[in-house]
């Protein structure tokens, strides 16, 4: 009992004393060049979540008053920052849960990049056609997650029928991803009205506020299920239990009666249908654009991200919820950080940089340890 115990409390206690250790160095590095690390910790805290204060007095408006009543008097408006951090963390959870898959198979899959901007513009392609609003957005992201999975097929299928190494195809995806969008926005999905962006996806296709006035919508929820799923899968179900199985050890798995292609393609596919979502969360539930920038700014390193709260999450679906708000709040702070720090960007983003890589070298490490172990 006591085993299982700290089973569940070591990856805290961990996590923990390297986040101490991150804020820590970030602290150091602000006083070597002159700057107050306390008040720009302060104000990172207060830009990722606000004050305590007004959030206490939102939520109670909302509980006795209700959500009209709270616009009215602006009181809503006291969970601007909290909810600006969620709507951050929204689409990192599911690039996440695409990279800990992978991880939890054994794989390197860093292909996430690539399938949110295929998933994104599967999204906006289906704002094409003319369908009642609650359907249109089931199509849309329908249309997301098939997009997604299809795109993750070719690597899935050269590293099981060839054995080629899934970092190589994933990233040379990436780009044919990115090139492609490139193309189709200023071609066959461009805005006649705005050549800078996409077509703007139809009011029925886009998911709906949680909150009146912020950012914030129902992707989160979607985010957050589609999580929950991943979980039930992963540790309730036989599949689950074969991708686990054949990520520590593909050989005994092999000779257990699993079969390692199958596992591997179906970890693909599951991560596919992730970062697919997650560009389809970007583009149906971010306003106020709606729509694919020519650019991709919108949806840009939201898939080399996710590879960062998968590791500070431990690889673990409900540890991505977690690790995706607090680097959700890390990028919503930094604004904050200027702002009434004085902190310039080129120092905000070490001071992220050192935070994050702190919490990820234990999961690294653990990675490193089993990777090690299956060659040997």
């Amino acid at each position: 009992m006591r085993t299982k115990l700290w089973g569940w409390f070591k990856p805290l206690v961990e996590g923990l004393f390297a986040a101490l250790l991150g804020f820590g160095i970030g602290a150091v590095l602000m006083l070597l060049w002159k700057y107050d690390p306390v008040k720009a910790y302060l104000a990172l805290f207060q830009g990722a979540f606000g004050d305590f204060g007004s959030i206490g007095k939102a939520l109670s408006c909302l509980l006795s008053q209700g959500i009209d009543a709270c616009k009215e008097t602006g009181v809503i408006y006291g969970l601007y920052e909290l909810t600006n951090t969620l709507t951050n963390a929204t689409p990192l959870i599911l690039t996440g849960l695409t990279f800990a898959i992978g991880i939890r198979a054994g794989l390197f899959n860093i292909g996430a990049e690539g399938q949110v901007y295929i998933g994104a513009m599967a999204a906006v392609a289906a704002s094409l056609f003319s369908l009642p609003p609650g359907l249109h957005v089931l199509v849309s992201i329908l249309f997301a997650l098939i997009a997604g999975a299809l795109w993750s097929l070719p690597v899935a299928l050269l590293k099981a029928t060839r054995g080629v190494h899934e970092v190589i195809s994933t990233i040379m995806l990436n780009w044919v991803g990115r090139y492609l969008a490139y193309y189709l926005i200023a071609t066959a999905l461009v805005d006649p009205n705005r050549a800078e962006k996409s077509i703007s996806i139809a009011q029925s296709a886009r998911l709906l506020p949680i909150l009146p006035g912020m950012d914030l919508t129902a992707s989160l929820l979607v985010s957050v299920l589609f999580a929950g799923i991943i979980y039930w899968i992963l540790w309730q179900t036989a599949l689950g239990y074969e991708i686990r199985a054949v990520g520590l050890n593909p050989d005994a798995s092999r000779y257990g009666g699993i079969r390692p292609t199958r596992t591997m393609i179906a970890s693909f596919v599951l991560g596919g249908l992730a970062a697919g979502l997650a560009g389809a969360t970007q583009i149906l539930g971010r306003p106020p654009t709606y729509a694919l920038y020519e650019d991709l700014s919108n949806v840009m390193n939201l898939g080399f991200d996710g590879i960062a709260v998968a590791l500070i999450g431990r690889n673990h679906p409900l540890g991505a919820i977690v690790a995706a708000i607090f680097m959700g709040g890390l990028s919503a702070g930094s604004n904050q950080m200027q702002i009434a720090a004085q902190v310039p960007l080129e120092m905000v983003r070490v001071v992220q940089g050192a935070i994050i890589l702190t919490l990820a070298i234990p999961e690294l490490l653990s990675i490193f340890k089993i990777f090690r172990r299956k060659r040997g």
